[in-house]
């Protein structure tokens, strides 16, 4: 785990937060693990007897799994990829799962097995699929039964020569299982026939278990150093071009590190219960609810889709729950159920908000209702992802993000990159060993990106005399739909493909149920509706990217070189909708 040397780190006028640390370190002390498979296999043999994961159904239906059990899995996942599938170390395996006990089981298998993790999103269409594949090179994929109906327009265009399929129910006890296979292939109809060859996970642990004898799994990750690639994390850019953020074994090590300095006395070794509702994908429950909660011996209950929010009802009743992290729109969802603000969880200690900005109405609510702090962090993917967090041991500020976590550098910089004055608003850069190694195959975006050390985040923050930041705007034409990102580029491209468009900008407008929602504007020259629009989208985006809301105009404001003004049209939006400002629903 990199630090910072006295030669290169800022002088201590230029961090004025690391004052106000208190019992906080200044500086992260020296790596506890030289990878992630060693701190997995650590805590599993620590908190062999504990109960490490349980996936709770909405009617409360459930499986779980004990440290040892998600040791021995992921050990003969790991000696299937490289005995059974004979994948070299460093081969690329992508995971579609949601959030369920075969996804820890994967995942700490292919670390195990010295491979590289991506993660993709379950709900990416087959045009999303491929991209994301191809540019990755995986090898192999692990997906959810409810999906595979995608893969045969996929696979031909990909390297991937092994599928291994699961279901939400791997895990639960049999009687239990059968049920919930049933509700969901016959009553739901989610589970598609499947239409290509695979091997079911139970198969694949099989396998590895048989070849497993006389294979010494540790040896797979022995060599595995701080510089290993873990994980590609795809992100987008400012062009919507989905870029595969490289992160280290020492990337992500570092982050639980701060993520646990920033925590203080509020995580306890085998106390703690965790409500995980975010995806496992996205890479802020990652590093927080898998990684960093996994260290410390907690029990991390799994909700498969938090949509709608009474999904969660039967989690928080039925477990002491002691976390939760989440985005806005989800803290905000719960305060308005009355079975939550009527009975909030008595063992509550912390909630940590993250993803898009966190209402001061939401947090001061929750407070209120819980009794408990709930406190916002700023990070990006790039960042495995933690930069900055308000402290849950000393001051809080709110509306605020917080300060930089230890062992992270934040510097304000102006147009030209220099220095902005105290107070003044200017572009947020980080240094840290926190920060990606660069962009999968993509030397000019890495370079545009990380100069001269420092991320380039594109969000333009404040900083107080005390330290802490504060998010001014947001990169110019990001939308955050809630805590996803949505370029406008991407969903510009796909609206273009229909024949009738002539023009379109995309832009995003204030939502109070995702904080953002994507709005279209088009020029026609034929015949064209919001709901066909729509209809095409959603072949081709996720479900998330698809716009809310369709407006044909008659031309879009131009810069000289004819590039369209989202801030325009926005600031147009705005002026209509005054309503829209103050987080009321627009139409």
């Amino acid at each position: 785990m990199e630090s910072l040397s006295d030669a290169t780190a800022l002088p201590e006028n230029q961090r004025p937060w690391v004052r106000h640390y208190g019992a906080i370190p200044a500086e992260l002390p020296p790596p506890e693990y030289p990878n992630l498979a060693a701190l997995i296999s650590a805590s599993a043999e620590r908190f062999a007897e504990r109960r490490a994961f349980t996936s709770c159904m909405p009617n409360g239906m459930n499986g779980a799994l004990s440290y040892a059990q998600v040791d021995e899995a992921s050990d003969a996942f790991a000696v299937y990829l490289r005995e059974g599938l004979g994948l070299a170390p460093g081969s690329r395996v992508a995971v579609q799962l949601p959030n369920c006990l075969s996804y820890p089981i994967v995942v700490f298998g292919i670390l195990k097995a010295g491979c590289v993790l991506v993660n993709t999103n379950p709900l990416y269409t087959a045009t999303e699929m491929t991209h994301q594949f191809r540019d990755s090179g995986a090898e192999a994929l692990v997906i959810v039964d409810m999906f595979v109906d995608k893969l045969p327009e996929v696979l031909p265009h990909t390297a991937i020569r092994q599928v291994v399929t699961t279901s939400l129910a791997q895990g639960f006890p049999p009687v239990v299982r059968q049920v919930v296979k049933a509700v969901l292939k016959y009553w739901n109809r989610v589970i598609p026939p499947c239409p290509v060859e695979t091997t079911a996970l139970g198969e694949a642990l099989a396998e590895g278990r048989r070849l497993g004898q006389g294979v010494t799994v540790k040896d797979y990750w022995r060599d595995l150093g701080p510089e290993s690639l873990a994980a590609l994390q795809y992100t987008g850019g400012t062009t919507g071009v989905a870029k595969g953020a490289m992160l280290s074994h020492g990337n992500l090590l570092a982050n639980v590190a701060q993520i646990e300095a920033m925590s203080g006395s509020h995580i306890g070794d085998g106390e703690e219960c965790v409500l995980t509702a975010l995806p496992l994908y996205h890479i802020f429950a990652f590093s927080v609810n898998l990684l960093a909660f996994f260290k410390h011996g907690a029990h991390n209950v799994l909700v498969p889709n938090p949509r709608p929010i009474q999904n969660l009802q039967r989690a928080i009743e039925n477990y002491p729950i002691s976390w939760i992290s989440g985005v806005n729109t989800l803290f905000n969802a719960l305060l308005n159920e009355e079975w939550f603000t009527l009975y909030p969880p008595h063992r509550l200690r912390a909630a940590a908000a993250g993803g898009t900005a966190l209402h001061a109405a939401v947090a001061e609510r929750w407070e209120t209702v819980t009794g408990t702090p709930l406190v916002e962090g700023y990070g990006l993917t790039e960042s495995s992802p933690v930069i900055s967090f308000n402290p849950l041991v000393g001051t809080r500020k709110p509306g605020s993000i917080g300060i930089p976590v230890p062992g992270t550098e934040i510097r304000l910089v102006d147009d030209g990159g220099q220095p902005v004055a105290q107070g003044e608003p200017g572009e947020l850069t980080a240094r840290g060993p926190q920060v990606m190694q660069g962009y999968w195959q993509q030397d000019e975006a890495t370079a545009e990106t990380l100069r001269d050390g420092w991320l380039h985040t594109g969000d333009v923050a404040a900083m107080d005399e005390d330290g802490y930041l504060r998010i001014v705007d947001r990169k110019k034409d990001l939308i955050l739909v809630s805590g996803f990102n949505v370029y406008p580029n991407e969903v510009e491209d796909c609206i273009a493909l229909l024949d009738a468009v002539q023009e379109v900008g995309v832009i995003g407008v204030p939502d109070a149920d995702s904080g953002e929602a994507v709005r279209a504007y088009i020029v026609t020259r034929g015949e064209l509706d919001p709901e066909t629009v729509k209809a095409h989208c959603r072949k081709h985006l996720a479900r998330y990217k698809v716009p809310r809301q369709v407006a044909f105009v008659d031309d879009l404001p131009k810069s000289p070189i004819g590039k369209v003004l989202r801030k325009d049209l926005r600031a147009d939006y705005l002026k209509d909708h005054p309503q829209a400002t103050d987080g009321s629903p627009a139409c």
